[in-house]
């Protein structure tokens, strides 16, 4: 005999609970296999379910698309202050400006290593340290880097900024719609096999296998053949 397995997917829950519902909307009041109370535990649930599984599958593809445009932003960030951190060395290398004047950026004074620019947490920390530092230094009469601006790094820098929060907006968003799908599961679970469990019980007594599962497959049971089983077709 084949055996069941409960959905492991949301997807999968709401469909199993939709396609028992539309079995139940199809027969007489006398001909359901499943008590009242549990299918109207289903009616109940089933739009919480089918709404926080959409909540959640929407959050996550806003925040998809948002990323893949913030991705862009990040390397081009990257490449700004990074680029500008390099030419501000090297302007200390040939005597430009003084060792000093790195500590006006966050930057050891003694290093020409560029700071890790791997996180982007550290790209926000890094870009708003060297977008001040310039600033400060030229207030104290330093001559401006160029190629890139500090303008340049800035405009790259207030993009990604944007891009970073929003970014981080989506992910809460899209975490708190989980949080709420997971916590439904448990209930969705408890239904499903409920439901499963009546729907078995009513058709225990059909002498034959073959009509017994396509009565509970109607219902939205869901039945799995082990490897190497025969299915009842090939027996």
């Amino acid at each position: 005999m084949p055996y069941r397995r409960l959905p492991n997917t949301d997807l999968a829950r709401v469909r199993a609970l939709k396609t028992f519902l539309e079995k139940v909307d199809s027969l007489d009041v006398y001909d359901y296999a499943v008590t009242l109370q549990t299918i109207g535990a289903v009616r109940s649930f089933l739009p919480k379910l089918d709404r926080a599984q959409r909540s959640y599958a929407e959050a996550a593809s806003r925040q998809s698309q948002a990323g893949r445009i913030h991705l862009s932003h990040v390397k081009m960030v990257r490449l700004y202050i990074s680029h500008f951190i390099q030419v501000l060395n090297m302007s200390v290398i040939r005597g430009e400006i003084k060792p000093a004047a790195r500590q006006l950026y966050g930057l050891d004074v003694h290093s020409n290593n560029l700071p890790d620019l791997t996180a982007e947490a550290s790209l926000e920390e890094w870009g708003r340290k060297v977008i001040a530092g310039e600033q400060r230094r030229l207030s104290q009469g330093g001559v401006p880097i160029y190629n890139p601006t500090i303008a340049k790094v800035k405009v790259h820098y207030d993009i990604f900024k944007e891009s970073y929060d929003l970014q981080h907006g989506y992910q809460a968003t899209t975490a708190r719609f989980l949080d709420q799908v997971v916590a439904l599961r448990v209930e969705a679970d408890r239904l499903i096999l409920d439901v499963w469990n009546q729907v078995e019980a009513h058709f225990a007594s059909e002498p034959s296998a073959a009509r017994r599962l396509d009565l509970c497959r109607s219902y939205g049971v869901v039945y799995y053949y082990r490897t190497g089983e025969k299915t009842l077709e090939e027996v």
